[in-house]
């Protein structure tokens, strides 16, 4: 007995054209395949002398691989007869694919330059204050954009889909009402990134910028898309929105330089001699690495019926080696009191009348 493969024959009928496809599917990610291989290798030949170029190259190489076979798929299902079985369904994966890839290439781009920037602006120079200002200027302004390409990407891929079109034009009657309220519930994301924007163009603060935020002392750690890390100089992080920035007051300790002047204040009795103090604070300052031979002044900023307050004023080339300029000067002057001149730290003064005398007896 003979089977009857006239059952078959709509599952051949689909299977046969399907053949072709993939055999057309095959040759094309072969040439995609040959042409990222040549091209790669001749495009790192041309951009090695460049650092630009080779940064692009770097980041370019693996979403440009999958995108010339996303690209060789969506050919090969273009030229496909629309009556195939499952063509249009793959159509639409591979332009939602494509359009991933395209978005996923120009993300890795943004950073390729951004990277470039910082690489040509090192911080970790003495005078870093216009790298610190491009560094920033690179970051902030990368994650903006990163920010937008990925918007657009995902509306363009959503955009792929009829449902989603159809879906968006029956929204166009309450577009009022819902422009409100999406604006109220991303006013914070909005408002970061503004703030970013603002950040990046005016440099209130920079990348290693030392800063006085919420009463901590600190530098800029990180400046990301809706915050700040700021590294308090006890190794913990204080993380601080962006519109924070622009809406409160902040010291920011290097601005326009690093260099900032120190204070010791020190209490002291009236008949202290001055002018030993203010050479033993010389002596110091010229023996601590940390001076920058700017200023070094005694002067008596305040008095009471008890003692009288000195405050020694001392510079230094930043705010880390102003703190260890002060502690050694503190440390040295009060040294230097208890030893040379005891009777000039701050006394208790009491006048002894011959009754409280006569009591005490």
């Amino acid at each position: 007995m003979n089977p009857d493969l006239s059952l078959f024959d709509p599952f051949i009928q689909d299977i046969l054209p399907w053949l072709t496809v993939l055999w057309q599917a095959a040759l094309a990610l072969l040439a995609a395949a040959l042409l990222y291989v040549i091209g790669s290798r001749v495009l790192r030949r041309l951009a090695a002398p460049n650092l630009l170029p080779r940064t692009l190259l770097q980041h370019a190489l693996r979403p440009a691989r999958w995108m010339l076979a996303v690209f060789a798929l969506h050919l090969v299902l273009r030229g496909a007869a629309d009556s195939l079985y499952g063509a249009a369904g793959l159509r639409q994966a591979m332009g939602l694919a494509l359009i991933l890839v395209l978005t996923w290439l120009a993300l890795n781009c943004v950073r390729a330059v951004a990277d470039v920037i910082i690489s040509m602006n090192p911080a970790d120079v003495a005078d870093n204050l216009d790298a610190r200002r491009i560094r920033t200027q690179a970051n902030v302004l990368a994650r903006a954009v990163m920010v937008l390409i990925s918007i657009i990407g995902l509306s363009a891929g959503l955009m792929t889909f009829p449902d989603v079109r159809q879906f968006g034009a029956s929204l166009l009657a309450s577009a009022g009402a819902a422009g409100l309220v999406v604006g109220f519930a991303a006013k914070p994301v909005l408002g970061n990134l503004l703030a970013g924007l603002q950040i990046a163009m005016t440099q209130p603060f920079r990348l290693d910028d030392v800063v006085i935020v919420e009463g901590e002392w600190g530098r800029i750690e990180e400046i990301a898309g809706s915050y700040v890390v700021v590294r308090i100089w006890d190794e913990r992080r204080l993380i601080v929105p962006l519109q924070w920035f622009i809406e409160h007051p902040f010291q920011n300790w290097t601005r326009t330089g690093s260099q900032i002047l120190g204070t010791v204040s020190i209490w002291v009795d009236y008949r202290t001699t001055l002018e030993p103090l203010r050479a033993e604070a010389k002596r110091l300052c010229e023996a601590a690495p940390e001076w920058d031979q700017r200023l070094c002044l005694i002067q008596v900023t305040d008095a009471n019926e008890r003692a009288m307050q000195l405050r020694v004023l001392v510079s230094a080339s930043d705010a880390s080696l102003a703190w260890d300029l002060r502690c050694k000067l503190r440390e040295g002057l009060i040294a230097f009191i208890a030893r040379n001149a005891p009777e000039s730290l701050p006394l208790i003064r009491a006048e002894v009348t011959g009754a409280l005398l006569e009591k005490a007896a």
